[in-house]
């Protein structure tokens, strides 16, 4: 088992930044990829970024070059670091954790999922 935990939303303007965290527990930490998903008020959850545990780097294409995921496996976390936010992001975002390190833009792949956190973006 993993658990995860997610921290590190709020509200903020457009064009600001939060980083979000997510602090895993249970199993070895490294062996996972990690994911940050979100859904916004009546929308599908739909996928954000991933990393592999090689340190590879997936991303959104409507988040790329704003946002970016790393992991610190020392400290079981992982990170969403999150700039120029718009409006459009608000949403809560979700961390998850997969044994398999391919597939990562597909949510189903991911067998951990945290409680999320809120992101309110305004404009």
């Amino acid at each position: 088992q993993v658990q995860l935990v997610e921290s590190g939303g709020g509200l903020v303007q457009a064009g600001d930044s939060l980083r979000l965290s997510c602090a895993a527990s249970g199993r070895t930490f490294s062996s996972f990829a990690m994911g940050w998903s979100r859904q916004a008020p009546g929308k599908e959850r739909e996928f954000v970024a991933a990393i592999r545990w090689t340190g590879d780097t997936y991303y959104a294409d409507s988040v790329k070059g704003r946002f970016t995921i790393s992991r610190d496996n020392a400290k079981n976390t992982v990170y969403l670091q999150m700039n120029s936010l718009q409006p459009e992001d608000t949403a809560v975002y979700y961390c998850a954790a997969a044994s398999i390190d391919y597939g990562l833009g597909d949510l189903s792949v991911y067998e951990y999922w945290g409680q999320g956190t809120q992101v309110t973006v305004s404009s």
